[in-house]
């Protein structure tokens, strides 16, 4: 699919709403290449809306590449074209996964700077105030195919222990450990958000549409912060999965994650 042909998002909120309900419906499977979609009457019965947003939310799923509008079989859902299988990442492994997800993937170095720490950034590293902090936005791309969109904070005194070329070819967790770094604990969250103009633009979907939203703070032996992470990944294109074991006796009978197997988890790390 050409990216770069993209429409963005119809105009008018509820025809956003129904883009946005059936592009996620498409992207999940629920309506496979091939197949048609609901007529437009059942849809706007559906979703409770007029014909009128129904055909500018199906307008907007064509100008992206999405559907196919055919005479006599409605609008079918196209198959994308040169897209791979979604890159899938377990949670309870995920930090080692996504290292060896950098090291087989590419990177593209869209800005490099030095400058204060965003607030945000400061509370979350425990940095003082005024602390300078080297900010890097990349996207990562696999096949040819963004799929995330990185922005890295790091304190400026490590950060001098590399250039912007090295940026653009190791990945940070490597050349943390090569300034001296010795990385001891993390935290992360996961969330979900809409993609802005500038995100939309490098990750090549529409404006407003739904990414996974990572966050994560890691922290050195003294417990100071190295490096904060926002991480954002195309939800077609990257997914998280976790494997549950059903354990317990009797009342106590409960869900438990399954940590990933050690020569895999060995190997990613």
């Amino acid at each position: 699919m050409d990216t770069q042909g993209r429409a963005g998002l119809p105009e008018g909120g509820k025809a956003r709403r129904v883009y946005l309900l059936l592009r996620d419906d498409i992207s999940n499977g629920t309506y496979v290449p091939g197949s048609s979609l609901p007529g437009e009457q059942r849809l706007a019965e559906v979703h409770a809306v007029s014909r009128v947003t129904i055909r500018r939310a199906l307008e907007a799923l064509a100008a992206d590449g999405l559907i196919e509008k055919r005479v006599g079989s409605g609008s079918v859902v196209r198959a994308p074209e040169g897209a791979a299988a979604p890159l899938a990442a377990d949670f309870t492994t995920l930090i080692p996964q996504l290292v060896a997800m950098g090291q087989a993937t590419t990177a593209r170095l869209l800005s490099f700077s030095y400058g204060p720490a965003p607030a945000v950034v400061a509370r979350a590293m425990a940095l003082p105030d005024g602390a300078r902090v080297q900010t890097a936005v990349r996207v990562r791309l696999v096949d040819g195919r963004p799929f995330s969109h990185l922005t890295t904070y790091v304190p400026e005194a490590i950060a001098a222990n590399y250039t912007e070329a090295d940026l653009a070819t190791t990945p940070l967790f490597r050349l943390l450990e090569r300034s001296g770094v010795q990385v001891d604990a993390a935290h992360q969250s996961v969330t979900a958000t809409l993609a802005s103009p500038d995100v939309a633009e490098a990750l090549g979907v529409s404006v407003g549409s739904a990414l996974l939203s990572l966050r994560r703070v890691v922290r050195d032996v003294s417990g100071q912060g190295v490096e904060y992470l926002s991480a954002l990944y195309r939800a077609d294109a990257f997914r998280l999965e976790m494997t549950l074991n059903r354990v317990g006796q009797g009342a106590a009978r409960h869900w438990e994650p399954v940590i990933g197997d050690p020569a895999t988890r060995e190997a990613a790390e």
